[in-house]
């Protein structure tokens, strides 16, 4: 793990390369868009947005120009009518796979055990 200090990247600055990394998978939707890219391969927009039925066209369209900017997502367009646009990952936005499916299995052990608590506080109040 790097120890920089002021570290500097795309006229932003940091205080450690963790926070690059949460400014650039941060948020409620972008390792949500990241995990169906790895997970399901190329998708187009409606069907991203159908794997996402509670963010706005607006968001996710922000999202996906936000990741692309960073190198994470490829944004293939195809010149016919009506138009088609591909989104994937790049290999740098790959390498991104094995961390979001640790926080996948940490999630699931969270839910887990959130739920038997609730049950065993549950079978303790009857």
């Amino acid at each position: 793990m790097s120890s920089n200090c002021n570290l500097q990247l795309k006229n932003k600055n940091y205080t450690c390369t963790f926070e690059i990394t949460i400014d650039l998978i941060g948020g409620k939707w972008k390792p949500v868009i990241i995990w169906h890219l790895g997970t399901k391969g190329t998708l187009r927009f409606n069907e991203l947005k159908k794997l996402l039925p509670h963010i706005t066209q607006k968001m996710l369209t922000q999202q996906l120009r936000e990741l692309e900017a960073d190198n994470l997502v490829l944004r293939k367009v195809y010149p016919q009518v009506p138009p088609k646009v591909e989104y994937s990952l790049t290999d740098l936005g790959h390498t991104l796979m094995p961390i979001l499916s640790m926080m996948c299995s940490w999630g699931d052990d969270y839910y887990k055990q959130l739920k038997a608590d609730l049950q065993q506080t549950m079978a303790e109040s009857e």
